[in-house]
């Protein structure tokens, strides 16, 4: 199987997983997929009044998004990659993430000293070391699997 075809086979199994998942817990949403840069991200959105909110929290939608990615692994024999976002929980993530990192880099400049964050996904680690850079500060990641973190510094 192509990596594209691949690519296509983890969103249908996704959308499947999720739309089974909102029917399920009787929320409303509308299904999108996009593929970009070798990944699927799958958008669950809803117009008007819409119970979505209930699932719409960042770790909430973190949760079920590592569920779907193990539903899909279970059907392809594949890792997942899936980035998935409910009612906006990846734009309230960034959000957090962006206090953090203008948290931490206060702390860095006053004290000069490292900071460690706390383990975080890749994707999260990746919009953290692109926040960390256009603040001027270096980051770099440490550690193996669950632990792996940030640690951000002077240059």
């Amino acid at each position: 199987m192509t990596e594209e075809n691949l690519l296509e086979k983890e969103g249908e199994v996704a959308a499947d997983f999720i739309e089974e998942f909102l029917d399920t817990a009787d929320l409303d949403g509308d299904l999108e997929i996009e593929f970009r840069n070798d990944r699927v991200y799958l958008t669950v959105a809803s117009e008007g009044d819409s119970n979505l909110g209930k699932v719409a929290d960042p770790e909430v939608a973190q949760a079920i998004q590592e569920v779907t990615r193990l539903a899909v692994q279970n059907k392809t024999g594949e890792p997942s990659r899936l980035i998935l976002d409910i009612g906006g929980s990846r734009e309230a993530k960034t959000e957090q993430l962006r206090k953090l990192v203008e948290r931490v880099v206060k702390k860095v400049n006053e004290s000069e000293k490292p900071e460690h964050l706390k383990p975080m996904s890749s994707y999260d680690r990746k919009l953290v070391h692109d926040m960390v850079a256009e603040a001027g500060l270096v980051s770099e990641s440490e550690g193996q699997g669950r632990d792996r973190h940030i640690v951000v510094s002077k240059p």
